[in-house]
C-alpha cells in the first residue's frame, strides 16, 4: 500500500573520534548519531505520518489526499446542502445512507477551495480541474506516497541536527504534524538529522507505545500500513456483505451461547434484510419480529441488530463481528463475548 525508500544517508566509517557533543547524543540515543538526510527512509516516514489527513470528507470528495474547505455547496443525491461546518456532514451521511443498494451522487459547486496533503490551499474552478487533482491523488496512493493516517506521533518531539562532519549543530522542538511536515519537506540535501528517542506513537485501535530507534519507527510505520490495508479491505467487504444481505433471505443455522446451540428456537423462521436498514423475521407469512440493522467497519466488519417483538430474536441485539461470509453463509461472533456465535444461512 505504501512504498518506503531506502536510507541514502550512510554513516562515515572513516571517522575515529567524535566530539563531546556527539558523545552526549550517544548517551541520549544509545547509538551513534543517525545520518538521516532529506530523502532517507526516516525522513519519508516522518513526512507521510505528518501529512495533512484529508479523509474526514471522503464520502463527499472521494479523495483522502485533500479535504474541501468550508464553506462550499454540493448536491447530495439531488438535495442541495450548504456546507458551513462538519455539522453538515451528518445531513449528507443520512441522505447517502438512506438506502444501501442505490447509486449515490455528489455534485460539487465550483469554484471551491481544497486543503492539500502539504497543508496548502488551492482554488479549483471546474470539474475538470478537480478530476485532475483526484487523478494525481490516486497515482500518489498507488506509488505509496499518500499520507499514513493510522499512526500518530505524540508531540512534542526533538530533532537533532548535524553537519556533513557529523558535528551536532543544534536541535529543533516539533510540536505539531504541520510543523514536522514543513521542517522535513524544507530540509536541504546537505543537512543531516536524528530523532531524539524515545518518542511515543499510537497506532489506530491500539494503546500508545514507546519507539526507541529509527528501526522501531519503521516497524511502526509498516504496522500502520498493514492496518490501513485491513481498513480498505473491510470497507470493500462491508459493501459486499450489504449486497448479500439485501439480495437474500436467511435462516438461523446455529446460535451458540455458553456452548448451547439454540437453533431449534428459530425453526421455520426467516430473516429478511431490506435496503432501508429494516429487518424482519417471519414464519408462514406471519411477522414475528421487526427492527433495524446496520453494517459498519474498521479493520473488521460488524453487523448490528435491533429486534423488537420477540424475546428469541431480541437475543440477537448485539454488535457482531463478521468472522467470515459467502453468498450463502454468514458467520458472526459477539464483539463482547467471543463464546457467543451466530450463523445465518441463505435459504
Amino acid at each position: 500500500m505504501k512504498t518506503l525508500k531506502l536510507i541514502t544517508g550512510i554513516a562515515l566509517m572513516g571517522i575515529f573520534s567524535l566530539t563531546s557533543c556527539q558523545s552526549e547524543v550517544d548517551e541520549v540515543q544509545g547509538d551513534n548519531p543517525n545520518t538521516n538526510t532529506s530523502n532517507s527512509t526516516t525522513a519519508n516516514n516522518l513526512k507521510q505520518v505528518s501529512m495533512y489527513d484529508g479523509s474526514s470528507d471522503d464520502f463527499i470528495d472521494g479523495s483522502s489526499c485533500f479535504s474541501i474547505v468550508f464553506p462550499f455547496v454540493a448536491k447530495v443525491n439531488g438535495i442541495q446542502i450548504n456546507f458551513i461546518s462538519q455539522l453538515n456532514y451528518e445531513q449528507a451521511i443520512t441522505i447517502l445512507g438512506a438506502l444501501n443498494n442505490d447509486t449515490d451522487s455528489v455534485v460539487l459547486q465550483f469554484p471551491l477551495k481544497i486543503k492539500m496533503s502539504d497543508y496548502t490551499e488551492v482554488t479549483v474552478n471546474s470539474q475538470s480541474e478537480y478530476n485532475a487533482i483526484v487523478n494525481d491523488c490516486n497515482q500518489a496512493e498507488n506509488a505509496g506516497k499518500a499520507a499514513i493516517s493510522s499512526l500518530n506521533i505524540n508531540y512534542p518531539i526533538t530533532i537533532l541536527t548535524f553537519d556533513t562532519s557529523l558535528q551536532q549543530t543544534g536541535s529543533v522542538v516539533i510540536t505539531t504534524e504541520k510543523q514536522l511536515f514543513t521542517y522535513v519537506s524544507n530540509m536541504n540535501s546537505s543537512e543531516y538529522f536524528s530523532i531524539k528517542y524515545p518518542i511515543t506513537v499510537t497506532l489506530t485501535g491500539e494503546s500508545a507505545q514507546q519507539v526507541n530507534s529509527d528501526a522501531e519507527l519503521k516497524a511502526s510505520v509498516n504496522a500502520a500500513i498493514d492496518i490501513e490495508a485491513k481498513i480498505d479491505e473491510a470497507i470493500e467487504n462491508k459493501k459486499k456483505l450489504e449486497t448479500i444481505l439485501v439480495n437474500g433471505t436467511f435462516k438461523v443455522n446455529s446460535y451458540i451461547n455458553a456452548g448451547v446451540d439454540s437453533a431449534n428456537n428459530y425453526l421455520n423462521t426467516t430473516i429478511d434484510f431490506a435496503n432501508d436498514w429494516k429487518v424482519k423475521s417471519m414464519s408462514t407469512l406471519t411477522t414475528i419480529a421487526t427492527g433495524t440493522y446496520s453494517v459498519t467497519s474498521d479493520v473488521d466488519v460488524f453487523l448490528q441488530f435491533g429486534f423488537t417483538g420477540s424475546n428469541n430474536f431480541s437475543l440477537f441485539n448485539n454488535t457482531w463481528k463478521v468472522t467470515s461470509f459467502t453468498a450463502s453463509t454468514i458467520t458472526l461472533q459477539s464483539k463482547t463475548n467471543s463464546a457467543v456465535t451466530l450463523v445465518l444461512k441463505q435459504i
